[in-house]
């Protein structure tokens, strides 16, 4: 079993090795500084089934380093819940296969409501319809999933969460964004006391 594991480690680093690194990644992060940082809008992340994990995952850190962010469920945007859009906000959607029905009909609900709206698209296909709307398209170089059936989302959604550290990480070195700020994000746990502690030096 352990020799297993090694193995399943192995085919893991090696997707993460054979992520495409292009200019997209700059086109993004300027996306994001732009719209959010310098305009005064949100990030909404958006996903379906366990890409809608990865997305929730990426707003929630995107918050606690200076930039606002939501995650909108697909589903439930067609009920309303589009309305969170507002002026200068930016849409990340994340869908490994590019065609998932809910996601790209939102693409398309979303630019009824604001045809100026951007959108930065994570996908394992970059010649999908919802790559073909994006304004930047990073790909995760559509690594086989290493779940004994190649079916279950496993080396593709940790792809999709290396991206999105990678777009949170750069976005703060943008921003220039500081542990006293992050200081003022964290008021509770290991985190919270540790940067307070690091602030009073």
């Amino acid at each position: 079993m352990i020799e297993s594991i090694k193995a399943l480690l192995t085919k893991e680093a090696e997707a993460v090795n054979n992520i495409p690194v292009t200019n997209a990644y700059e086109e993004a992060v300027k996306l994001i500084v732009e719209q959010i940082h310098t305009r005064g809008g949100k990030l909404v992340t958006t996903g379906m089934g366990k890409a809608g994990q990865i997305a929730m995952n990426i707003a929630t850190t995107f918050c606690s380093t200076g930039i606002p962010a939501v995650f909108l469920h697909p589903s439930e945007a067609q009920h309303g819940d589009l309305g969170i859009f507002q002026k200068n906000d930016l849409l990340l959607l994340i869908s490994n296969s590019g065609k998932t029905r809910e996601i790209v009909e939102l693409t398309q609900l979303s630019r009824i409501l604001n045809p100026n709206l951007k959108l930065i698209v994570i996908t394992g296909n970059p010649e999908s319809p919802l790559a073909q709307e994006s304004d930047v398209c990073l790909c995760t170089g559509n690594p086989k999933e290493v779940c004994a059936l190649g079916m279950t989302p496993t080396t593709s959604t940790t792809v999709m969460t290396v991206i999105g550290d990678i777009l949170v990480v750069e976005t703060m070195k943008k921003t220039g964004f500081t542990i006293e700020e992050y200081s003022k994000r964290h008021h509770g746990g290991y985190l919270g006391e540790k940067s307070r502690k690091i602030c009073e030096k």
